[in-house]
């Protein structure tokens, strides 16, 4: 297997602040695995709430997450603060692929990276549908840079 080179913070579109929790250490001292996910789903969450891509309380649509993945280069740990780089890898008709660096501190190198699936649904139905001209942009945007 090939070793993965981690990606620094000029590889990524926008970025978010995260802080972590003393709950988020393990036995082992270091951020446990399952948390580096909750960051990326807080991150790309995130972004779309402050974009008005997604509206969580009357929207038509929202974002079902279909498929995620993650690589660890490096220990994270509370109470780290961590800067979440996004940035969008590929964009469907009812789809969309993010990466997703999570970055301590002021490290240039990311810690750990992964991917994140999201499916665009109606609220009611959760079949996918198509992204409007609004939310195609928005997430266009975030596969520049």
């Amino acid at each position: 297997m090939v070793r993965v080179t981690p990606r620094n913070r000029a590889d990524y579109s926008a970025f978010s602040t995260l802080a972590t929790r003393w709950i988020d250490n393990d036995i082992y001292g270091h951020m446990n695995n399952a948390v580096h996910y909750q960051l990326f789903d807080t991150a790309v969450n995130g972004y779309l709430l402050e974009q008005g891509a997604l509206n969580l309380k009357s929207g038509a649509t929202v974002f079902l997450v279909v498929e995620t993945g993650c690589q660890y280069f490096s220990e994270l740990a509370f109470p780290d603060v961590i800067t979440a780089g996004m940035k969008v890898r590929k964009l469907g008709n009812s789809s969309v692929t993010y990466d997703v660096g999570l970055f301590r501190e002021d490290a240039n190198i990311a810690a750990a990276e992964g991917y994140f699936v999201h499916v665009h649904v109606d609220r009611e139905t959760r079949r996918p549908v198509p992204m409007t001209g609004g939310v195609r942009a928005i997430l266009e945007h975030l596969a520049q840079g």
